[in-house]
């Protein structure tokens, strides 16, 4: 599935590839991995990037291969517009060093569907972002981060939500001149397997603790009524 496809997310029935990887024809890497979030939320799953954890809460979060997390950018109330500066393992390879602008869904969905899929609850939650690698990433002149994407589109269901991530590894380089092979370097297969493996990993931690953690930090704003 293309980055231009992705709105086949916005429909919950099984994808072709809900779990794997696979490699276009030029060079882009695209990672795809379903998690099943046990007693949580969109809404709690959404709150998390709002809620701009730091160090010791990134690392709560893979308490393996994260390693600190600063943010830059952005307004309270959103994780929209913020840039989530991050150092971490990926499964065994050297650390990464990662700049995560999160952008608005619309740019990445188109509006009408996106907007039915919310209205239905097809989606409960939607993270989407560019992602750059390093801590001071090319941008282009509206401030864009150049690099990849990644998209986090969840769904509630009767035991918690349904996350699907999906990345797009090395999707600006053809554009920016690199031929598939060069893209294929930046972004080898060994990276693929890798990110999958964290990424199914990460999410299944952050099951086990956000729900505790959404209800202490949100307590005196509304009567959480948890899904377990």
């Amino acid at each position: 599935m293309k980055l231009s496809d992705v709105g086949q997310l916005l429909r919950p029935e099984p994808l072709r590839l809900e779990t794997g990887y696979e490699r276009f024809e030029d060079g882009v890497l695209h990672v795809a991995c379903r998690t099943d979030l046990h007693g949580c939320s969109g809404e709690m799953f959404e709150w998390w990037f709002r809620f701009r954890p730091n160090t010791q809460q990134y690392i709560w979060w893979h308490p393996r291969d994260h390693v600190s997390s600063e943010w830059r950018e952005g307004l309270d109330g959103t994780h929209v517009g913020s840039i989530h500066v991050v150092e971490e393992y990926f499964t065994g390879l050297p650390a990464e060093k990662l700049s995560i602008q999160f952008r608005d869904a619309s740019e990445f969905f188109e509006p009408a569907a996106y907007a039915e899929a919310r209205r239905t609850k097809a989606v409960t939650a939607a993270v989407c972002g560019r992602v750059g690698f390093s801590h001071d990433p090319p941008r282009t002149e509206r401030g864009a981060v150049l690099g990849g994407r990644l998209l986090h589109i969840a769904r509630d269901t009767p035991w918690g939500c349904c996350l699907r991530s999906h990345f797009y590894l090395g999707q600006d380089l053809p554009a920016l001149g690199q031929s598939p092979q060069q893209v294929e370097q930046a972004c080898p297969d060994e990276l693929a397997r890798a990110l999958l493996q964290h990424a199914y990993n990460e999410f299944t931690f952050l099951s086990r603790f956000l729900p505790s953690l959404y209800v202490a930090e949100n307590r005196q704003r509304i009567d959480v009524e948890l899904p377990w």
